[in-house]
């Protein structure tokens, strides 16, 4: 179990009756309060629940609809898109109970201050290197529009600007990033076919393909319901159309693919952690048709070519700068 649902479950009394759960990890949390539902925006997770609680959790970037008696926001990394998922739920929350969880490192204590927009925020429990935190709200917002809460930037690029629509929550908010820079500027000579853009974040890359390669399809993929919505704006803001695809890891992604293409993250709320890029590795020569491509960017500290002639082949750096290097590799 989650240790921030055993500190729910602590105060269990609490949460009795028609409860949204938001940002819910994938335990048995609902398993322990039957008349619960809940709200994801991580696909993997998102799969978990639903093939053990079927139908009672939504993925997506808005709250399912439905009469709550309260709300739980499980903390996450960002703060911007903790305004907005407190305003969500807030609104729908007139004069009823809105509960805050997460762990002290994730910053649980400067999140609760967040609370005061809707009334006086009080601790209720701390344990397990976790606290949870509650608010009645007596000052209800309006409803969020979240494409107006999206940060636009232009990236000028040799065939001219691209626009970039960045939600809250999303890799890089609001600015590109400098692995992401650093690989937008080795796009060349890639094998006709379907190009895979893996963990699209904002959509910068997999819409510079589209741009660049225009006959040739192109699919996003991420785990996370903000990006997607992000990569759809990007993509219309571009007045360019591809296929994108929630999933958990490369699982997910087509097969038959000409290349994979990847600035892939290795932090998942305060957590570092890299398997999500290593399996990519080790399964991308499954999704990759004979002569595939494999190219990314990554911290030049981490130790992935070997990982990459493992399961893939030679590994070549087309390039290194700031830290970063770019890999290339090719299934046989």
């Amino acid at each position: 179990m989650d240790p921030r649902s055993e500190v729910l479950l602590r105060q269990a009394e609490l949460f009795g009756g028609p409860l949204l759960l938001a940002g819910l990890p994938a335990d048995d949390l609902l398993g322990q309060l039957p008349d619960a539902r809940g709200w994801s925006w991580h696909a993997g997770e998102q799969a978990t629940l639903d093939a053990r609680f079927t139908g009672r959790c939504q993925f997506g970037v808005s709250p399912p609809a439905g009469d709550f008696t309260s709300a739980v926001l499980f903390l996450p990394k960002s703060r911007e898109l903790t305004d907005y998922l407190l305003t969500a739920l807030a609104a729908r929350l007139a004069g009823r109970p809105l509960f805050l969880v997460g762990e002290k490192r994730a910053g649980i204590e400067r999140a609760a201050k967040q609370l005061a927009a809707f009334g006086k925020p009080r601790k209720l429990d701390s344990a397990r290197h976790c606290q949870l935190w509650a608010v009645t709200v007596e000052q209800v917002p309006a409803t969020p529009d979240l494409e107006a809460l999206a940060q636009r930037y232009q990236l000028e690029l040799a065939d001219g600007p691209l626009t970039v629509v960045s939600l809250p929550g999303v890799f890089s908010h609001g600015r590109l990033d400098a692995g992401s820079a650093l690989l937008l500027q080795h796009l060349d000579r890639l094998p006709a076919g379907h190009l895979l853009d893996f963990g699209c974040g904002a959509g910068v890359l997999g819409a510079v393909l589209k741009r660049r390669y225009p006959d040739s399809q192109v699919s996003l993929l991420d785990v996370d319901a903000f990006a997607l919505a992000s990569s759809r704006l990007t993509l219309a803001a571009n007045g360019l159309q591809a296929e994108v695809l929630g999933g958990d890891g490369i699982d997910a992604a087509p097969t038959g693919l000409s290349a994979i293409l990847s600035n892939p993250p290795f932090h998942q709320g305060v957590h570092t952690h890299y398997q999500a890029t290593e399996h990519l590795l080790r399964q991308a020569a499954r999704h990759l048709q004979r002569g595939g491509q494999l190219r990314l960017v990554a911290n030049s500290f981490l130790k992935y070519p070997p990982l990459i002639e493992q399961h893939l082949g030679a590994c070549l750096t087309l390039a290194e700068d700031g830290g970063f290097r770019i890999y290339q590799a090719s299934r046989p």
